[in-house]
């Protein structure tokens, strides 16, 4: 364990580049913030890599189990997580500048299908549930009545968002007036599946290891990631981002990932870009003590939430950054997360609180 005081942050912040090739200035021109070419370099290997390679199972005769293993090998290994923490990020941030923005439904459009996201759909749970529920109980998502180390726990959590998931989130809009919102997410849904299901028609194995399958995995994938940000929950305060939520740094995840492991800071401010986050979080140190907040160090939301599922709590401890002086020891700390992961009563949360996060955008 490091004391808090003792920090030393690895994960990437901006440098300044002093020269551009031709291809970086021309994208610069249509870009929003320079600072995010990555995304451009992301979606132009995704491009020249996965969606050839999908139309290259569909080609019949080409469909072999250990091209496909193959190719997951290389979406889920690769490519999937930083893809989708790039459409959660253009989704607060949009990537294309305004004279340009039917450029921005590439991303969900276009790239999304094959990494199991069917289009509008993680714009309409994030930003227009998601946000501005803050994982309370109006939070379709949400955490707090799970025992949440528990695996009976998470697989009921994952059957409940499955099964009936997208019918909640569009009667969720449909109450919160957000019609755009619901308009869109279910234009992309149905869309999606129509399409999916005409291919079944066409190559039946090619629609279903391409597209049909990957949501059923990248949507576990995205609950178990949820689940470990949304673990360690303070009862009394469960709206506060602080203790509701926890950060993750100096990870081999932040690099591939877009630093997505400050989401304590990410929920206070939704819309800021994620080179800033290590430098944010280094300015307000402070704070993460007085809140008795959870950070860990070389571990991320996923291995957060394995070390959840067989209660390596030892593991959990091993990694946890020293914040509270009251807690120091291998012993304390795994009391304090045991603590922390206990089903809450939601019956005395029927009632929206005021939140520290809003539906924002760039």
């Amino acid at each position: 364990m490091t004391d808090i005081k003792n920090i030393t942050i690895t994960d990437p912040v901006y440098k300044e580049k002093t020269s551009y090739n031709f291809i970086e200035r021309f994208f610069i021109k249509l870009l929003n913030d320079k600072r995010d070419m990555a995304f451009i370099k992301l979606c132009g290997l995704i491009l020249i890599t996965t969606v050839p390679f999908a139309v290259y199972l569909f080609i019949p005769g080409n469909l072999n189990w250990w091209l496909v293993l193959i190719y997951y090998a290389f979406n889920f290994g690769v490519l999937t997580g930083s893809f989708i923490l790039m459409l959660h990020l253009t989704s607060h941030r949009p990537l294309f500048k305004k004279e340009y923005k039917w450029m921005n439904n590439i991303i969900p459009w276009v790239i999304g299908p094959f990494f199991g996201e069917t289009p509008e759909s993680y714009f309409a749970h994030h930003l227009g549930m998601h946000h501005a529920e803050e994982n309370m109980p109006t939070d379709l998502s949400s955490t707090m009545k799970y025992q949440r180390d528990s695996f009976s726990g998470f697989m009921h959590y994952y059957y409940v968002f499955i099964v009936s998931g997208i019918y909640d989130l569009a009667a969720y809009l449909k109450r919160k007036n957000r019609i755009k919102i619901r308009k869109d997410f279910l234009a992309g849904e149905i869309s999606f599946w129509i399409v999916a299901i005409a291919l079944l028609f066409f190559n039946w194995k090619a629609s279903l290891f391409v597209f049909v399958v990957p949501v059923f995995v990248v949507r576990f994938l995205m609950l178990a990631g949820n689940w470990g940000q949304h673990a360690f929950i303070e009862k009394s305060k469960p709206r506060n981002s602080y203790v509701n939520s926890i950060n993750c740094i100096n990870v081999a995840y932040n690099h591939k990932c877009f630093n997505d492991g400050y989401h304590i800071i990410h929920h206070l401010k939704p819309a800021m870009h994620w080179l800033e986050l290590p430098d944010e979080f280094l300015k307000n140190l402070d704070k993460y003590t007085t809140e008795n907040a959870i950070i860990f160090e070389g571990i991320d939301f996923f291995m957060v939430w394995f070390f959840l599922m067989t209660k390596n709590y030892k593991a959990l401890a091993k990694h946890m950054v020293i914040v509270n002086p009251n807690i120091t020891t291998e012993a304390q700390a795994i009391a304090f997360f045991k603590e922390r992961v206990q089903r809450i009563d939601i019956s005395g949360y029927t009632t929206p609180q005021p939140g520290n996060a809003k539906l924002q955008t760039a």
